[in-house]
C-alpha cells in the first residue's frame, strides 16, 4: 500500500537520494511529507522504518487550509497532535529546540538513528517562534504564508543599497502580526502554497 501510495520508483529514486546524501557526509538531510488523514495513520510503522537505520530527520506538516479546495482539507487534515500522541506512546522524547530552530518539533528514540518533526501550524503558539520570510518570484516579500498581501520589495530593490534593503527588511518584520488566522479559515491571499513556494 506505502509503494502505491508514494508510487515505487519515485520511492526508491527518494530513498537513493536520500543515502546519496548521508553517504556525501551532509549532516542534517530532512524530508518533508504532509499528514494526511487517509494515509498516514495506517502507514505510519512504514514511515517510520525509514529513520530506522538512517541519520535523517523525517518531517510531518499538517494539511494546511488555503483557498482552493476547501473540501479536500476538511476531509484530509489530521492535526499533528495525533501523531505525537502515537509517538510518545512508543518511546519517543521530545528533542529540546536549538536556537534559531525551524518551526519543526523533533522527536527521538533510542532505536532509531533518525527523528521525526511535527510542523503543527495550527497548535496553540506555533507563530511565537516563527522564523521564516519568504520573497515570491514576483518580488513580494512576504512576512506570513497566510497573510493578506506581500509587501512589493522592487523600490528598494531600485537602488542596489543593500543597508538600504536590510532595514526595509527589519521595519517590515516589526509591523508583522502576531499570527496566522487559520483556526478561523482565513488563509490570506493564499491560493495555493506553490503560489510562493511554501
Amino acid at each position: 500500500r506505502f509503494e502505491r501510495i508514494t508510487g515505487h520508483n519515485k520511492l526508491g529514486a527518494v530513498l537513493r537520494g536520500l543515502d546519496l546524501a548521508l553517504d556525501l557526509g551532509i549532516n542534517k538531510v530532512k524530508l518533508n511529507t504532509v499528514l494526511l488523514r487517509e494515509h498516514t495513520l495506517e502507514d505510519l510503522p512504514r514511515f517510520l522504518a525509514l529513520v530506522k537505520e538512517r541519520r535523517i530527520s523525517l518531517r510531518f506538516i499538517e494539511l494546511m487550509e488555503t483557498g482552493l479546495r476547501r473540501d479536500y482539507f476538511a476531509a484530509q487534515h489530521l492535526s499533528g497532535s495525533v501523531i505525537e500522541e502515537q509517538l510518545i506512546q512508543t518511546g519517543w522524547q521530545r528533542v529540546p529546540r536549538e536556537a534559531h530552530a525551524g518551526p519543526a518539533i523533533e522527536f527521538a528514540h533510542p532505536d532509531y538513528a533518525g527523528r521525526i518533526g511535527l510542523i503543527m501550524p495550527y497548535s496553540k503558539n506555533f507563530c511565537a517562534d516563527c522564523n521564516r520570510l519568504r520573497v515570491s518570484s514576483r518580488g513580494k516579500l512576504h512576512l506570513c504564508l497566510f497573510a493578506d498581501q506581500g509587501i512589493d520589495l522592487h523600490p528598494v530593490l531600485e537602488h542596489e543599497d543593500a543597508e538600504a534593503l536590510a532595514g526595509f527588511v527589519r521595519q517590515s518584520v516589526c509591523g508583522k502580526q502576531a499570527g496566522h488566522q487559520l483556526a478561523q479559515h482565513h488563509s490570506g491571499a493564499i491560493q495555493h502554497l506553490a503560489m510562493i513556494g511554501g
